[in-house]
């Protein structure tokens, strides 16, 4: 019912707020066709408006052909006498949204189909299980409910591991498959279990180690330094991780203070330091390089050792494969009700302005406590980035070019971008891929523990660069 009533909210939201915004503001007479049939990038006509009216910067900017922009409104010349305000829609209407959704659904075909196969094989080669006992002695105590030695771990361990490294094709098809083995564990089965809420709370804290996207894109901007958000970022997303295990095991009375459980926290925390401390010796190129190599070349040992094993327990491992690829292409095509129901009332919020209103709202309301307002600048990409996470790069580009990638703002956005997954598109997906309706409180858990990620952020941003 909690997922129920905030997308109704959503879409209710978005409406009013497009409709007052067409009643009483002068630039938004097409919003509700933009809301419907708009594309990215389509040039939204607001009105023309003498040059007797045009103030002095806008004169100045256009005089030679230049745009003037101010908020989301540009200004160019049409003749001598006249200017034209027009608008970029930033984001698709309804009837793309519906389109990218199952465009998603169908990209996941192949990579799905990759993975589950190689999936089945190790399943029935004992690597699942063998892994599951590795894992067993710290997950027995965080997912009480899951006996020791099932599947589900080896699959939920397969998935952390992938975050961490970045591998966002890998990780998705990993986490389904532990949704669906929690999903034989559970008794309720149009409910969320404990386990798959504490799962899906810590995977979508998004703990990565090293955030290689924002830092070519960092470099691509020109930054005179694009490494220097990794350490806030591993801090911001570690923080999260944190708290969305403190918050899910207050909920389920789980005791965390347990020599295994310290002793797992702080070894990974180890790891975490040692790693930053090695990075920190490495100039941007082979930041990339390493993770590059780290991360693919770890994909290929999976292969390997997978089939290595197939090959030991003399298992038909093709047959095993194809096996394991048909419910990868049957799990990317059960999504696509879900992808499509949450991407169009997101969609909704962002065409409508709502997210702008919001953003502004937050402006004015620091600067009356009297407050320094420039985190504000960088708060835009965390707003999207639980609905969206291409929406939430778009922004935090946006930020760096507006303001600089060596500004506050920019490298605040980055950070941000780093310290969350997307929460609404998790939920969507995973829940989706085991038919969940009742979520129970995972939206209010990620939601809190994605806050949790962007104030240490904010604190991080003013510690390493105010």
């Amino acid at each position: 019912m909690a997922l129920t009533r905030i997308w109704s909210a959503f879409i209710i939201i978005a409406i009013l707020v497009a409709g007052i915004r067409m009643v009483f503001t002068q630039h938004n007479q097409g919003i509700f066709s933009a809301m419907v049939i708009g594309k990215t990038g389509d040039t939204l006509r607001l009105g023309t408006k003498p040059i007797a009216q045009a103030s002095e910067e806008e004169i100045r900017q256009t005089a030679s052909g230049g745009i003037y922009r101010s908020g989301q409104v540009n200004t160019r010349r049409v003749n001598e006498l006249e200017l034209l305000t027009y608008r970029i829609q930033a984001s698709d209407g309804v009837i793309e949204t519906c389109k990218t959704a199952v465009n998603l659904s169908i990209g996941l075909i192949g990579i799905m189909a990759l993975f589950m196969g190689f999936m089945r094989i190790a399943e029935l080669a004992g690597g699942i299980n063998f892994l599951s006992r590795i894992i067993g002695p710290f997950f027995s105590r965080i997912f009480p409910e899951v006996p020791k030695g099932h599947p589900a771990m080896g699959h939920m361990m397969m998935n952390f591991s992938a975050n961490l490294l970045g591998l966002d094709n890998a990780a998705t098809p990993f986490g389904i498959k532990a949704m669906q083995s929690l999903q034989e564990l559970n008794t309720s089965k149009d409910s969320a279990s404990n386990a798959q809420l504490m799962f899906l709370c810590l995977h979508a804290s998004g703990l990565t180690l090293i955030p290689v996207s924002i830092i070519a894109l960092r470099a691509s901007a020109k930054a005179s330094n694009p490494m220097d958000i990794f350490i806030p970022c591993m801090i911001a997303t570690f923080a999260a991780t944190l708290a969305a295990l403190f918050i899910v095991s207050f909920k389920q009375r789980i005791r965390l203070y347990q020599p295994v459980i310290i002793g797992w926290i702080l070894g990974i925390s180890a790891i975490i330091a040692g790693l930053i401390t090695y990075i920190k010796s490495l100039d941007t190129e082979s930041v990339q390089v390493f993770s590059s190599g780290l991360s693919n070349g770890l994909i290929l040992l999976i292969f390997l050792l997978i089939i290595a094993g197939g090959l030991f327990k003399r298992i038909n491992i093709f047959d095993a494969f194809i096996d394991g690829a048909k419910g990868g292409f049957d799990t990317a095509v059960r999504i696509i009700p879900y992808l499509v129901g949450m991407l169009v009332a997101i969609s909704l919020l962002r065409t409508s302005g709502t997210f702008d209103v919001l953003i502004e709202g937050m402006k004015s309301l620091v600067s009356m406590l009297g407050m320094d307002t420039r985190f504000v600048d960088g708060l835009p990409t965390a707003l999207i980035k639980p609905f969206s996470g291409g929406g939430a790069r778009g922004m935090m580009v946006d930020t760096m070019k507006t303001y600089g990638p060596d500004s506050f703002a920019g490298r605040l956005s980055c950070i941000l971008q780093g310290s969350s997954d997307t929460t609404f598109y998790v939920i969507a997906v995973y829940f989706g891929a085991v038919s969940i309706r009742n979520t129970r409180y995972a939206v209010g858990a990620m939601l809190l523990a994605d806050l949790v990620g962007i104030i240490t952020s904010v604190i991080l941003a003013y510690v390493f660069f105010a």
